[in-house]
């Protein structure tokens, strides 16, 4: 196996070619995969949320699951059940595993589906098994949930309460691309569609060995997070829960409840991470403020007078960003 960072790096060039225009969505994807955590991305349809996954996984070569959320589905057709069969004539209750049970898991329109099946979903997130009839299953050693949601669309929805969003590592919102990326996008799917009819291979794909991230991921518990790192991550925590402590900003007006101490973990695990990713052993105020938008901004939620006056989390974070001292 290459140096873990050094297929990591490839992973990244390998999944950016193919997503035009969003290296900060295919940086946060790597960020939780190496966490171990999982990502909510928001966006408008058509903004490549599916396609970077499923490179993302063919790069890997990992298996791939997608759910799509609808009202009428069951925790069951996200976990799987128990099914009657008959084996040489006596009875048994054989479990069929459900689509969770993947390395990398699309849980498309996670708002799209009552809260039974979001809690199921969730549930195996935070625990990495599945528990049906007082058996215990487990999830593979290689697992990330990419759940994916539209913000404008809410006839219909389910909403994600702001427990339930604590559970993911990040938040990151997919915009659309610009002129000369549009203009690229454009390029790169006719190439693929001329390839398609020509049968042949692109010369770009890529394996990496999945090995690399599980080595990563121990080679991040060895990466330095200075004080003066950590005393920054608790300050910007903390200005969420006493924005009455930066009078001079609006943030006491803007904001209801503050971030809960998920938010301290998440930032630090994604702070090195960036750091590992940059090469670094050890962690700088950069690769804090780096993953800051990702981490916090579901995390706080809004009043009612930052709603009416129309400013978003993604607001508030910067304003944090621009008032809290580092050291």
């Amino acid at each position: 196996m290459h140096n873990p960072q050094t297929a990591v790096t490839e992973l990244f060039e390998h999944v950016n070619r193919s997503v035009i225009g969003q290296p900060h969505v295919v940086k946060s994807l790597i960020i939780g995969l190496l966490t171990n955590g999982h990502v909510l991305l928001e966006g408008l349809p058509g903004t490549a949320k599916t396609r970077s996954i499923k490179t993302l996984a063919e790069a890997l070569d990992v298996s791939f699951g997608r759910i799509q959320f609808t009202p009428d589905l069951l925790p069951s057709d996200v976990t799987g059940t128990e099914v009657y069969q008959e084996i040489n004539g006596k009875p048994q209750l054989h479990f069929q595993a459900g689509p969770i049970f993947n390395s990398i898991v699309l849980a498309d329109e996670i708002n799209r589906a009552p809260a039974k099946v979001q809690a199921a979903l969730l549930e195996a997130m935070a625990e990495g098994t599945i528990t049906i009839s007082d058996n215990s299953h487990n999830l593979p050693e290689l697992f990330m949930v990419l759940a994916t949601q539209n913000p404008v669309e809410q006839e219909g929805t389910y909403p994600l309460p702001e427990a339930q969003m604590d559970r993911f590592m990040m938040k990151v919102n997919v915009d659309y691309p610009d002129d000369a990326a549009e203009k690229e996008i454009i390029r790169l799917v006719r190439n693929e569609e001329e390839q398609t009819n020509n049968n042949k291979q692109s010369k770009k794909n890529v394996h990496i060995d999945p090995n690399a991230i599980l080595t990563g991921r121990k080679e991040l518990t060895a990466v330095h997070v200075s004080d003066i790192a950590e005393n920054y991550i608790v300050a910007l925590v903390m200005a969420t829960r006493h924005p009455e402590r930066y009078p001079h900003t609006q943030l006491e007006k803007w904001i209801e409840v503050g971030a809960s101490p998920r938010a301290s973990i998440s930032l630090d695990k994604c702070a090195r991470a960036h750091a590992w990713l940059e090469n670094r052993m050890h962690v700088l105020p950069d690769d804090v403020r780096a993953v800051a938008h990702s981490v916090l901004g579901h995390r706080i939620s809004l009043s009612y007078d930052a709603l009416a006056d129309g400013i978003t989390s993604k607001d508030v974070v910067q304003v944090l960003l621009n008032n809290v001292i580092i050291g």
